[in-house]
């Protein structure tokens, strides 16, 4: 028996052409999608994953069609989200300003790297000044806490210092 070779069966030049721009579309807004995801990082609570289609084949113009409209709606959400949290840590950073400025008008008031936007554990904590009797002659002062605490070995406690 001899082996028999097919002939490739090329798609009508409408569909090709039609293929080749949703391929292209799809390439650019998954290049957006990457951008974007570099420019959010540390922050977290973002979807971008990109869903599965069922294992390696040729999609159909319909599916492609699908794949370019969920990245682009993805791409839409991923950006308002990431504007709505870039607003809100820049409104966090001018109220540390206004902490340091000014501390007796946001007595108690505790601010994260995390509302930030930036990685770490410090944070901005306004307290009165010598405790008790700071609090009652109104000496109030910005603290700046100096981080993560320090990481301790398996098996270290407090007791062993």
């Amino acid at each position: 028996m001899a082996l028999q070779l097919l002939e490739p069966v090329l798609a009508p030049a409408g569909e090709r052409a039609a293929r080749r721009s949703l391929l292209d579309q799809i390439e650019r807004l998954d290049g957006e999608l990457a951008q974007l995801f570099c420019s959010a990082y540390p922050r977290t609570g973002f979807d971008w994953k990109v869903s599965s289609r069922g294992g390696p084949r040729l999609l159909s113009l319909g599916e492609l069609e699908r794949v370019r409209d969920e990245l682009a709606d993805r791409l839409e959400d991923n950006r308002r989200a990431l504007s709505e949290r870039t607003w809100q840590e820049e409104q966090k950073r001018c109220l540390i300003e206004e902490m340091l400025l000014e501390p007796e008008e946001h007595r108690w008031e505790r601010i994260s790297n995390a509302e930030i936007g930036e990685p770490g554990c410090k944070h901005w904590h306004v307290r009165p000044r010598y405790g008790l009797l700071g609090m009652l002659v109104g000496w109030w002062r910005v603290v700046i806490s100096s981080g993560c605490p320090l990481a301790r070995g398996r098996g270290h406690s407090a007791a062993a210092r």
